[in-house]
């Protein structure tokens, strides 16, 4: 079965739209988005913003497991109180267990957060 980002390769290469409109649309570069077609999970956010530009619904291309692995695992926070005044918060428990499926959720997410500071950057800093 193939992962999430050869997925979206094929889904942009079979509607006909081109890499350098869809990279441009999104204000990353060409080989982030190269980099995502060969991840296994892939960000809800990112697959959802290439959906809206080349017009393609997703979630019939990922299987209900995929699905549950799209947008990052999920964190709840729980507080625990003691006898005394003062409350303090436990520590955050991951969902899923799984070292492997944790560390490319965070990679996901740490690719998002420097593409976005990226693109503060060049907002703030580009010639006008």
């Amino acid at each position: 079965m193939p992962h999430q980002g050869k997925i979206l390769q094929d889904a942009i290469k079979n509607s006909g739209i081109s890499i350098t409109r869809i990279v441009e649309e999104l204000g990353i570069t060409r080989p982030t988005i190269y980099r995502k077609f060969k991840e296994e999970t892939l960000d809800y956010g990112f697959v959802k913003q290439v959906g809206e530009i080349i017009t393609h619904d997703f979630s019939h291309d990922f299987t209900s497991l995929q699905q549950a692995a799209l947008p990052f695992v999920s964190v709840t926070p729980s507080v625990s109180v003691t006898s005394s005044v003062t409350q303090r918060p436990a520590s955050l428990q991951v969902a899923d267990n799984d070292p492997s499926k944790q560390l490319m959720a965070l990679q996901a997410k740490y690719i998002a957060l420097l593409e976005a500071y990226n693109e503060l950057l060049l907002k703030v800093y580009s010639p006008k």
